[in-house]
This record gives structure tokens, sequence and C-alpha cells, in this order.
């Protein structure tokens, strides 16, 4: 008896050794490094404190994971985070792009001039020229169209609000609204078809794009599939002759929205029959024009410039859908002015030149000198572009765009992204120069990239989920999606090596500084 209650004590007291070292030392571990608030940073009648920047580690492991207790939308939970929900000052009419009375004015004006070069005699006259039937669909002008109100949310923060349920309302209204024409954009149409084959960086016209009109007289750029997802960029491709993929301009909307900086017009993802929603609808013949049918009975298009206009260029339904971008246009020029800036970290676009940037590490100095980067946030959203560049992987930043009413202390705006997501096996680090040499970020940008690479808020899980919603997904894969938690690791670390030479204050700046000109007006 006294063996066997020895045996029964030896192996009790073994099990409760394996349940301690295998279960309970596992678990203390991972509760001691968990963080004891779900944000270091505090937010306090609608702003941003100055104390909570230095409670959060500068950088991430990729290999140490934290277990969240909570479940449900990871997304959900980041836009109910107090950062993305930081009051805005009051908008005065000065601050918001567009008054209603102004801009239906302007859409009647549109919609009557339509209505006029519509008519029946067009028709038949195009019916004779091309022999081939042109669908005629009814213009439906709704006050409340979503891409109405979305016009009307542009403010001097942002393109649209955080709370703006108008950009969801458009996104299914261009994945779903009828077409009712269609036609080459206005920078293909000013090249004529004259095309320098001699120029390295080829004109838009080599990049198949179209400008579609839904039937709510909403409008919307079509950038068709030209690379399957799985393909990356030939290493030795020039990044000014590189693919534009639709599914880049799907992601960096939802990126863009996720880093809460709201300045990329909203895309979504859509089949265009080619066919039914282009042939048949356009009335330009030179677009009908590039139209064939090729070997395999698919229908196909090419670009309108001379040097593309070959069958091999073309891009062809299957037999008829086509997969591709729907990016909502922005309000018109006429009514809404913008300006195009080049960027003083623009590239060299030839095989051997080299910008100054690339070769003066002290190139950021110069740039604080001048105007408009001297004062203001100009040269903080350029630093904003930078990373969100760095994230996507673009490298054909060579302008950037403004409202002119918002002067200088307006955002900027972060269009055509289609050469991004190109590389997912390396990270063009030369795209980060202006964080980099400048040493300097928003104090809002950071704690949000912060929030990002915690694994409750991970960037690529977020991204996942957001992109999950698109009718094309997936719009990324796997390893385009890693490598964003990988870069966002870098941007980290490099904002960390700044704060170690520089010190904090003078790095983290805080947001909504006004220009100095800005102040003497």
């Amino acid at each position: 008896m006294r063996r066997d209650r020895l045996l029964v004590a030896v192996t009790l007291v073994t099990l409760l050794a394996a349940d301690i070292h295998f279960v309970l030392l596992p678990r203390l571990k991972t509760w001691y490094h968990l963080p004891r608030e779900s944000c270091a940073c505090r937010v306090t009648n609608g702003s941003l404190e100055n104390g909570g920047a230095t409670t959060v580690p500068w950088t991430t492991s990729q290999n140490f994971t934290v277990v969240s207790t909570e479940r449900g939308s990871k997304l959900e939970r980041l836009f109910r985070h107090p950062l993305y929900n930081i009051r805005l000052p009051e908008l005065g009419p000065d601050e918001r792009l567009l008054q209603e009375e102004e801009l239906m004015n302007y859409c009647k004006r549109k919609v009557s001039r339509w209505e006029r070069y519509s008519t029946v005699r067009l028709h038949l006259k195009l019916y004779a020229a091309s022999n081939i039937t042109i669908l005629n669909h009814p213009v439906t002008f709704d006050p409340e169209a979503s891409w109405l109100q979305f016009h009307l949310g542009i403010n001097r923060y942002a393109l649209y609000s955080r709370d703006d349920s108008s950009v969801d309302r458009l996104l299914r209204d261009m994945q779903t609204a009828t077409v009712i024409s269609a036609d080459f954009t206005q920078d293909e149409k000013a090249l004529k078809g004259a095309c320098d084959c001699s120029q390295v960086v080829k004109p838009s016209g080599l990049h198949l794009k179209l400008a579609l009109k839904l039937q709510d007289f909403g409008k919307a750029m079509f950038k068709p599939m030209r690379q399957e997802r799985h393909e990356e960029t030939p290493e030795n491709f020039f990044y000014f002759v590189d693919f534009q993929r639709h599914n880049a301009e799907i992601a960096a909307f939802h990126l863009d929205r996720v880093l809460d900086f709201r300045r990329v017009p909203p895309v979504a993802g859509r089949f265009i029959n080619v066919t039914g929603e282009i042939l048949y609808i356009t009335h330009n013949e030179e677009l009908r024009s590039v139209f064939f049918n090729s070997p395999a009975n698919n229908t196909c298009f090419f670009a309108k410039c001379l040097y593309v206009c070959k069958s091999e260029y073309a891009v062809c339904g299957h037999p008829d859908l086509l997969e591709g971008s729907m990016s909502a246009y922005l309000p018109g020029l006429s009514i809404a002015p913008r300006i195009s800036i080049p960027n003083p970290w623009i590239r060299a676009y030839s095989f051997t030149g080299r910008e100054e940037w690339e070769v003066n590490p002290l190139y950021c100095d110069n740039v604080k000198k001048l105007y408009p980067y001297n004062s203001g946030n100009r040269l903080l959203n350029i630093i904003d572009m930078a990373i969100f560049d760095f994230l996507t992987g673009n490298m054909d930043r060579h302008h950037y765009e403004i409202f002119t009413k918002f002067g200088d202390d307006g955002f900027l705006l972060h269009l055509d992204n289609a050469r991004g997501f190109g590389r997912h096996s390396s990270d063009e680090m030369s795209i980060l120069a202006p964080l980099t040499q400048c040493c300097m970020i928003k104090r809002s940008t950071l704690f949000r990239l912060k929030l990002l690479a915690k694994s409750e808020y991970r960037l690529s899980d977020v991204m996942r989920e957001s992109l999950s919603r698109d009718p094309l997904s997936p719009v990324l894969t796997e390893d385009h999606l890693q490598a964003l938690d990988r870069r966002l690791g870098h941007v980290l670390r490099t904002v960390g090596k700044c704060v170690k030479k520089l010190g904090e204050p003078q790095v983290v700046i805080t947001d909504f500084v006004e220009s100095s000109r800005a102040k003497l007006s």
C-alpha cells in the first residue's frame, strides 16, 4: 500500500510540474507582455494630448503575437477607436469645397447639355456611319445621388468625413449602376493619337482607361485588368514603364481609408461587358474603331496611341466580361479648380539621370526654405504621401494635386495609384526619402501607424477584411498583405531613429498648423 501511495504521489507531482511548465508559465508570460491599455495615447475633447507619444514602442516584432480576447470585426473596432473619432473644427462655408446650390445649378446645366446632344438625329447619324446599334439610356438626375453627396462632402481636411454614408452608397452605385456612355479620358483625347515613340516616359494614352458615365449622371474612370494578381513587376522594369494595375487602385483606396487620410477618391471593382457597356453605347467613333474580335472570339480593344495600336497590347473580355476598377471622378475643374505641383522628391524619368535628393542627404534642408514648404502642413502632407506610397510600393509620384480654394493649408490628393502593389518581395526604401531626410511626421499619423502595428488592429488583417467587401475580392494576394506589415515596421523604425537622433518634440509635429500666410491674411 505504501508503495502504491508513493507511486500515485510521484505521478501527481509529475503531472503538476508538466502543467505548470507547459500551460501556466506560457500564459503568465503572455499576460505579462499584454498592453494594459487599448491605446497609449489619450483623447480629450476631440484633440490629441502630447503626453502619450512615448509610451508605445517605436518598433514592433514581427514574431510576437498578442492573443486578443475580443471577437468580431477588427475593422469595425479600428474605426471605433478614439484615434478615428477625433472631432474636427466646425466647418465654415469657406472650408467646404462646394455649396449645394452652386453644385446643383452646375449639374443641371450639364444634364441639359447632355440631353441636347443625345438627340435621335445624332444616333441615326452614328448608326448610318458605323452600322452599329447604339443604345440610348435615359439620364436620371437625382439631387440625392451618391456622387453628388460625395462632392458636397469634400472639405478643407479630406475628401469625405469618417461617417459619410454617401461613400459606401457611391461604391455600390459604381459596382451596379447602368453605364450610359463610354469615352476616352480627357488626357488621352489631348494626345489626338499622336505619340512620340522616342519618349522614355510614354504619355497616358499608353494606359487603357475610359471615362464611363452612369445613369444618374455620375462618372467613373475605368481601368481594365492588365496583370494577374499573383504576377510581380519584373525586377528589370523601370518604374515609369510599369503596368497600371486595376487592383492597385482598389487597394489604395482601402488603405487610404484605413490610414484615415481620406485623400483617395472612392474606387470599386466591377465586371464590365465591353460590348454592351462600352462598344454599343459610345458616341466616339475612334473608340469604336479600336475594338476587334480575337481568334478565341473574345471582344478586345486597345489604346488610342499609335505605337500601341496593335492587338498584342489589347485587353480582352471573356468573351465580353472584363474586370477593372471604377474610380469616382472629382468635381469638374470649372467648378472646383485644382493645380498640379511637381513633387519635390520627383524621380529622374530617364535611364541614367539622378535627382538632387538621390545624392544629397541634406536635400530636405533646402526644401524647408522654399515656399510653400517653409510653413504650414504642406511638407508634413508630402511625408504622409511618401508613407502611403511606400506601403503600396508606388515609385511613380511625380506630381501631386490640391484644390485651389483651400490654398496652402489644403490636403494633397493621392490620385493615380495604379502603379502600386507591383512587387511584394522587396521594399523600395527610397520612397521614404521625405521621411528619412526631413525626420518629421504628424502626431496623428504616427499614432495611427502605431495602432496598426498592434496585433488587435494589424494592418494586413484590417486590409484583408476591408478588401473582402469588394466584388473582385481577393483584391490582393496574401504576399502583398504581409508586405504591408513588413513595410509598416520599416516606417516605425525610421521614425524611431529620427527620435533617437533629434528628440521627439522636433520629430513628432502637432497637426493643423496654420501657415504663416494664412495668419497674415
